[in-house]
């Protein structure tokens, strides 16, 4: 039994509410990506195929993980939750994983774990019953009174299949309210591995993750890393657009440019921990760029930040964005000389001489 969550490190049901729709409003109207950074994928190029012996319509994405079939490597990346904006937002989201065959996990649930009337933000599965569905919540809270029970709670609450234990130091230390012991984690980072029955994702938020660190997770059970890395959406700017303190604001602002590159990443944890699933997300916008962090040795490709705007209003908006990262990466595949996920993994990565 894990100890019962500490009264005194609730923050006020408003504060919470309010922060999670002050971070889609400011993803939606500011410019928060990273500065003076890059995914690093442009360094790279695949060799192209001048008489692909493949048939075109026979490329086949698809791919079993976890007991799930996904029609394409692709994850719609945590986003939201926790306000009543976001229920709309998710059921979009969801609507679209479910018509493309695809992976998605939802934002932060601590804001229901703490409050529950806001449960309902993230439940989608009646409108997604078939995807592989990735519930979340903070590793940090592990020392701040959370557990196994409240892990259970995350996923019992979606009818998840696997949880994500989300990174977000740099983040939490910007913010005024930020969580600031992380010490002590990867032991309750194993004992929750431990005693949950269902794969555990350790996920960054878009500083990436070493092969080092991968490793230690690894060590402690976790079934898939995230790298999240470096060149997206930058979560130190976006907490500098909700500080009201110009000191806070500034050494917010220092951090545009933190973090290891996404492709950097990519290929460190690869390395470290080649016994994994390992998931790219940070900055990929496009299907050129999902066919390279696949060829890096990528599971699956994630995206959050490019679907936002479209999920607010329909969900036809996120499957159109969706299904032409899709199809670009069909292309690529087929430019590649390639017909499946295989043998993308395998092909020829040049980088590039500057």
């Amino acid at each position: 039994m894990s100890p019962s969550v500490n009264e005194s490190s609730l923050m006020p049901p408003t504060l919470i509410e309010n922060r999670k729709a002050d971070h889609i409003n400011i993803v939606l109207e500011q410019d928060v990506k990273g500065k003076g950074i890059t995914t690093g994928f442009e360094q790279f190029f695949i060799e192209h195929d001048a008489l692909p012996d493949v048939d075109l319509d026979e490329v086949d994405l698809s791919l079993q993980l976890w007991g799930k079939t996904l029609q394409a490597p692709l994850l719609i990346s945590s986003m939201t939750g926790g306000t009543q904006s976001a229920h709309e937002i998710n059921l979009n989201l969801a609507e679209a994983a479910q018509a493309l065959g695809i992976a998605m996990g939802v934002g932060s649930q601590r804001a229901a774990i703490e409050q529950p009337d806001l449960g309902k933000t993230y439940k989608i599965r009646q409108v997604a019953p078939n995807i592989l569905l990735l519930a979340n919540l903070g590793a940090v809270q592990l020392n701040y009174g959370y557990g196994i029970d409240e892990a259970k709670k995350a996923v019992e609450m979606i009818e998840a299949d696997a949880l994500i234990l989300h990174l977000n130091p740099l983040q939490e230390a910007v913010q005024a309210e930020g969580d600031r012991n992380w010490k002590g984690l990867y032991d309750k980072i194993a004992t929750v591995a431990t005693q949950l029955d269902i794969p555990i994702i350790a996920k960054e938020v878009g500083n990436g993750i070493s092969g080092k660190v991968a490793r230690r997770l690894a060590d402690c059970g976790v079934s898939a890393i995230d790298i999240a890395g470096a060149g997206g959406t930058s979560w130190s700017e976006v907490e500098a657009h909700r500080q009201s303190d110009p000191r806070r604001r500034q050494i917010a602002h220092c951090f545009a440019g933190w973090g290891i590159p996404t492709a950097m990443s990519l290929m460190q944890v690869r390395k470290a921990v080649p016994e994994l699933p390992v998931f790219a997300s940070g900055g990929i916008r496009n299907g050129i760029d999902a066919a390279k962090a696949i060829a890096l040795g990528a599971t699956l490709v994630g995206s959050a930040a490019p679907l936002l705007d479209a999920a607010t209003h329909q969900s036809q908006g996120v499957y159109d964005k969706f299904s032409i990262l899709l199809e670009t990466l069909k292309i690529a595949t087929f430019c590649a000389g390639v017909s499946n996920l295989t043998e993308l993994k395998q092909v020829t990565l040049h980088r590039r001489n500057n």
